[in-house]
């Protein structure tokens, strides 16, 4: 649920990777403000994006400010606050707090447990803060997680139900006009991130005796060319969306992480899985 939509650094121009980390600690500090210093343990580059696509459709007034803190106590970073960057703060902990629960479900872990405990006052502020979002978002995980459960799940069905869950979140102002498409964009993130989290996982989990949606494609020979094929589908809807959207306001480094950033943890395991083949000599 969370990594995958990050910019890649190395291109971005350093005024970029200033707004982008003045983003990033203006989630970090909404956070903090919004559900204590625990709340900054949830802190990701996925809500990050969000905030910045936010506050560049719905240009919100904004404060920026420099502060120290426990990650940086010697050289003060700046920071942007907005109503959008604390929407993104509120979505972040909630998700986190998701996280934590499927992980929980999965392996039984302590982390997950742990977290889930954490979050879970977090979790309900949320709820009452934004109910309609959190009904949604908790709605298609469910689902989810009962269609995996089955005993004879569909990807499908699935790859929409992630689709439907980050679809929700994207969506601040249900009634505004530009929702829909909103909605479209996170919707074709969630279901791109579901598959490349499958195909990621895939090893791991049929090792550890996990469900994964892929399992059925596996055997076939063409299976990483029809992976790739279906990742670039599902995230054609998001980047088609996006474009439609009358953004101005870091334009150029939100298309980073949608054209490119979204790659990175693909072409790592690709470029791993290359290099085991080279070092048995296949």
């Amino acid at each position: 649920m969370f990594g995958y939509i990050a910019p890649v650094l190395s291109v971005l121009t350093d005024e970029q990777k200033q707004r982008y980390r003045a983003f990033y600690c203006g989630v970090c500090h909404a956070l903090r403000k919004r559900h204590g210093q625990t709340g900054r343990l949830s802190l990701s580059n996925d809500m990050t994006f969000l905030a910045l696509l936010l506050s560049s459709l719905y240009e919100p007034e904004s404060e920026n400010a420099r502060s120290r803190c426990a990650i940086h106590p010697v050289k003060s970073h700046e920071y942007f606050s907005s109503p959008m960057i604390d929407y993104a703060a509120d979505m972040n902990a909630l998700l986190f707090f998701w996280k934590c629960e499927d992980q929980h479900m999965d392996d039984h872990s302590l982390r997950g447990k742990a977290g889930e405990a954490l979050f879970r006052k977090s979790a309900d502020k949320v709820r009452s803060l934004w109910p309609e979002q959190a009904k949604g978002v908790e709605k298609a995980l469910k689902e989810l997680w009962e269609e995996e459960s089955s005993s004879s799940p569909d990807p499908d069905r699935l790859c929409n139900l992630s689709g439907e869950m980050l679809g929700s979140v994207f969506v601040p102002k249900p009634a505004d006009t530009w929702s829909p498409v909103l909605r479209s964009v996170g919707n074709g993130l969630g279901r791109f991130i579901y598959w490349m989290d499958a195909w990621e996982d895939y090893d791991a989990d049929i090792r550890k005796g996990r469900f994964n949606p892929l399992k059925g494609w596996h055997d076939r020979p063409d299976y990483e060319a029809f992976c790739l094929e279906t990742l670039e589908l599902l995230v054609a809807e998001a980047t088609e969306s996006f474009e439609i959207l009358p953004l101005e306001q870091d334009l150029d480094l939100l298309r980073n992480v949608l054209y490119s950033g979204v790659w990175q943890r693909y072409t790592l395991k690709t470029k791993q899985m290359r290099g085991k083949e080279d070092a048995r000599g296949e």
